[in-house]
């Protein structure tokens, strides 16, 4: 039977695994936290339970193609979101709500977006064609070289070219004229870890899933009950976890890996590797590539990094939904200058998500269990925060004056994750939560691949690779490398 490594158990990592493990292979996981998950993780604090990363999901099929291909009913209980979230507008007296009826949703807009539904239906028509381009072709398929890419590119409908030359911003002006409108059909790009200001307009496709494909979905009891789902069957197929033990080095002879070793000196031997480690970070500072050194990897355009905090509030926030958004009046000149910034801004934008509104035991009766995460320039930029309690304080303040109430007051525990945090806890480069960015010249072939330039045996998964971050991509992403090892070394069933 051939051993397969896997380094990291986050979901890209569990996901491969679980492939693996079905084609007959012998699993070992190799985890540097206590728990498995990465950044879809939970945190339990004082009674309160909390989603410490993703709060939903969308392309929810990819999920169960996973559990079905590998012939496991999908035992998780999904919730479709509709209202999708809220948007609140600084000096404005009430909240937009994101409906999927478009009818519906014009009503949230009468007075300030004439013909709303119109206008939305030719941008999600538009969002509909791209997706249909590019799914199958080029998110779904492995990236045999340059030239095989630009094949596919040349293959797909040419007037869409020029969507990958023009930002998300660009495209929201040419198709609404209310600032409120194009904020809130920009805001998808952030779910890429950047601005809709340096977001190709190819990923109004996104758009088009959110509203139309699939939409948004929690699941029943909270989201890490994925990572407990696919953490019990594998234990009963006899995957192997290993917690506390953080790879530090790759043992290579004749252009492969034999072994990694962990931090206490153990070495691990297998036929193949699997790295659900930051793709292009973990070839820099632990392959030691060139091109991946820590100089290069500062040039690259990475996502913003998380500032989050976790409350326990006691009382019930009538006027927050489970997701929100709390935005400023200049939009346009916070998202270009503030995420390259060196200082904390004075108001800044952020999401809220009040868990308990959906999954009840996330908080003990007559309380709410409360994700805030900010968007902030990652260390390369702001290397300090030895301010965040006074950051926390400004954000937590605002929040309880758009949706009144008192929070601080009410507040029965608390917690902060910096950047700081989030890079020590996940090996998140530079504290970068989603990894690298989707540029032009950052999908496709000029992404990380999957598998590794120099070792025939070692493979890649994860947010920084193709097709990209998010839960659905790096799902997709495991059956694209499982495809890469499969090819290499064939199933043993």
């Amino acid at each position: 039977m051939k051993k397969a490594v896997i380094i990291g158990s986050g979901l890209g990592g569990l996901a491969t695994a679980l492939r693996l493990i079905t084609a007959g292979y012998s699993v070992t996981i190799l985890e540097k936290n206590k728990t498995p998950g990465g950044r879809l993780n939970q945190l339990k604090l004082d009674g309160f339970k909390f989603d410490i990363g993703p709060s939903f999901m969308s392309m929810t099929y990819e999920t169960e193609e996973l559990f079905r291909s590998c012939g496991i009913p999908l035992s998780l209980e999904l919730k479709e979101l509709d209202p999708l979230y809220q948007v609140f507008f600084e000096h404005q007296p009430h909240p937009y709500r994101i409906w999927k009826d478009l009818s519906i949703l014009e009503e949230e807009f009468a007075g300030i977006e004439p013909h709303l539904k119109t206008k939305v239906e030719r941008y999600l028509a538009q969002g509909r064609k791209i997706f249909n381009n590019t799914e199958a072709p080029l998110i779904k398929s492995n990236v045999y070289g340059l030239t095989d890419f630009l094949g596919k590119i040349a293959r797909r409908d040419i007037t869409l070219l020029p969507y990958l030359f023009r930002n998300m911003w660009q495209e929201v002006e040419r198709n609404f004229s209310s600032r409120e409108a194009k904020v809130i059909f920009s805001l998808v790009s952030f779910f890429l870890g950047a601005t809709p200001f340096e977001t190709p307009a190819i990923y109004s496709l996104l758009n088009y899933v959110e509203f139309r494909h699939n939409g948004y979905w929690g699941v029943q009891d909270g989201m890490y009950r994925i990572i407990e789902e696919l953490e019990k069957i594998l234990r009963d197929k006899g995957a192997n976890f290993i917690f506390e033990t953080e790879v530090k080095e790759v043992l290579e002879e004749n252009n492969r890996a034999t072994g990694v070793k962990d931090q206490n000196g153990r070495r691990w031997e297998a036929d193949v590797f699997v790295c659900n480690a930051d793709a292009a970070s973990f070839r820099g500072l632990i392959l030691k590539r060139p091109q991946y050194s820590p100089c290069r990897l500062d040039k690259m355009h990475w996502g913003f990094a998380p500032f989050t905090i976790y409350l326990g509030v006691q009382g019930k926030i009538e006027n927050a939904m489970q997701h929100n958004y709390f935005l400023g009046n200049n939009f346009k000149g916070y998202a270009r200058k503030f995420l390259s910034s060196s200082a904390s801004p004075e108001r800044p934008y952020y999401y809220v998500n009040v868990a308990s509104k959906a999954c009840p035991g996330y908080a003990p009766p007559g309380c709410e269990s409360i994700l805030i995460l900010c968007p902030v320039p990652d260390l390369r930029f702001k290397k300090n925060w030895t301010d965040k309690d006074n950051f926390a304080d400004n954000i937590i303040n605002d929040f309880s004056k758009r949706v009144h109430f008192n929070v601080m007051k009410n507040t029965l525990t608390r917690k902060i994750l910096t950047p700081e945090d989030w890079e020590s806890m996940f090996n998140l480069y530079r504290g970068s939560g989603l990894g690298l960015c989707h540029g032009l010249f950052q999908i496709g072939y000029f992404r990380p691949k999957n598998k590794d330039e120099k070792l025939g045996n070692f493979y890649y998964v994860g947010a920084s690779t193709v097709p990209g971050t998010g839960l659905p991509m790096v799902i997709v992403g495991s059956k694209l490398t499982f495809e890469r090892i499969i090819q290499d070394h064939g199933p043993l069933s």
